[in-house]
């Protein structure tokens, strides 16, 4: 079988397919793609994509809701509400992190407007992303774990 690989993932094609489309659905529709989207896009089984996503978690590109198996983050986006949001591209999205958060309008190389509470006090804190370089807000990343050990717990994490 063939496989994609760099330094942090190996991942056969077939896979590296499954989460290629997930970004490109999450582009579309602005929302995480299901496992049912997936299998009809693709023209595969929900059996098959769900193997498929088992596998990308395992290989840490993606994390899965523990009960349902659908997809919980495709980072840098979550598809569940948190309390880190940005509105670029004319969507809302939802991000795991502060991190995460900035890199959604980078990533797609266009303006973005971020919304974000403290963890630790709630205060509310705004910043503004264009060019892939911050333009406005400012304050401190707080990255409470190396990220050799985010993957230990990365539902918590």
């Amino acid at each position: 079988m063939k496989r994609w690989h760099n330094a942090h993932m190996d991942i056969a094609f077939a896979d590296q397919e499954v989460r290629l489309r997930v970004y490109s659905l999450l582009l579309e529709t602005g929302t995480m793609p299901k496992v049912a989207d997936l299998a009809a896009s693709m023209k595969q089984s929900a059996k098959e994509i769900k193997a498929s996503l088992k596998r990308l978690y395992a290989a840490k590109a993606l994390a899965l809701m523990h009960e349902s198996g659908e997809i919980l983050m495709a980072s840098p986006s979550s598809a569940v509400p948190t309390s880190y949001f940005t509105d670029s591209g004319g969507k809302t999205w939802w991000a795991n992190c502060a991190w995460d958060a900035l890199a959604i309008p980078a990533a797609m190389h266009m303006r973005g407007k971020i919304t974000a509470s403290c963890a630790c006090c709630g205060e509310g804190m705004n910043a503004e992303v264009e060019n892939r370089r911050l333009i406005s807000g400012s304050g401190v990343v707080h990255i409470a774990l190396p990220a050799k050990q985010w993957w230990d717990d990365i539902h918590f994490t």
